[in-house]
């Protein structure tokens, strides 16, 4: 089959697309047909050596923990029979080779891909997905009513959390550069701030929850808008130990997150997803030979939903 490969950690990542033997499957695992699979700034961090980099083991490895596709080849006492259509976030953060054309996943970390979802958004929807579910409701505890303040709102993550914060009842102000405003406002943020121009720990205040999709200084300045009593929720980064210093030594609650692969939660994005309940913003797609191109762009930090490679 063809995939993508990592030979060697090195800063620009060096993906390699050709020839590798297909997975065998073990007990309690799914053989997948891939159509797409999402890429995402944690894919291209590892790729060159950071990241999830310490969990990978020996080189080379095929990167890759999203994808969309069909079964191929499942057990009979599988919950799952060849040709159905299911989506996944497998195995995290160890290698789970979904940047390929066949795929060996658990099949108790896959969900059913309804109908109406189409490959691209069903490969796309996992990981950004459930770091979103799981950030608001797992760490933060988020309930209705309350105000909750999302950094990087028009990332892949970031446009998730502002629907699944106002579908929860909460109110949401959303930072993001101007050109963005008008697509959070579409989403459902009630207020949406320009991080280029506005103080953030001045200017808000009274907030419940912090979805921190940025760290350093910009999630240390966040912590200056919480309540007594709030949380700042901050995804992994280079700087994630200072901001959960920073709020320690301020007294405040800071909760890292490392998002879990959770089947029963993607079923319920997924249900979303294809009833428009949750829109998906899909930046660009490659083919997955230009896995590098995706990767630049994704390393941009300007982009507006998520990408993804086809196959």
């Amino acid at each position: 089959m063809k995939a993508i490969q990592i030979h060697q950690f090195k800063s620009p990542a060096e993906p390699q697309y050709g020839d590798v033997a297909e997975p065998q499957l073990n007990s309690g695992e799914v053989l997948i047909r891939n159509r797409a699979a999402g890429i995402n700034p944690i894919d291209w961090k590892t790729c060159s050596g950071g990241g999830a980099a310490p969990f990978i083991g020996e080189l080379p490895f095929i990167p890759g923990w999203e994808f969309a596709g069909e079964i191929e080849q499942a057990d009979a006492e599988s919950a799952f029979k060849p040709g159905d259509r299911v989506l996944g976030f497998i195995r995290f953060p160890q290698a789970a080779g979904c940047f390929a054309e066949k795929i060996a996943a658990p099949a108790a970390e896959i969900a059913p891909c309804p109908a109406a979802l189409d490959a691209k958004t069903a490969a796309a929807l996992p990981l950004a997905g459930l770091t979103a579910w799981q950030a608001l409701f797992d760490k933060g505890n988020l309930q209705a009513g309350q105000r909750v303040l999302i950094l990087a709102a028009a990332g892949g993550v970031g446009h998730l959390a502002v629907q699944l914060a106002k579908q929860a009842g909460a109110y949401v102000i959303a930072t993001a550069s101007e050109k963005n405003h008008r697509f959070l406002q579409q989403l459902g943020a009630d207020e949406t701030l320009d991080y280029n121009s506005v103080d953030i720990s001045s200017t808000v205040s009274a907030i419940d929850l912090v979805l921190d999709g940025i760290g350093g200084d910009s999630g240390i300045a966040a912590l200056q808008t919480l309540t007594p009593g709030g949380t700042l929720v901050t995804l992994p980064s280079v700087t994630k130990d200072a901001v959960i210093a920073a709020g320690e030594a301020l007294g405040l609650k800071v909760e890292p997150i490392r998002v879990e692969p959770n089947a029963v939660q993607l079923s319920e994005l997924a249900q979303r997803c294809a009833a428009g309940a949750l829109k998906l913003q899909l930046a660009n797609s490659y083919p997955i030979s230009r896995t590098a191109e995706a990767f630049a762009e994704s390393a941009s930090g300007h982009v507006q939903g998520k990408i993804v490679i086809t196959l």
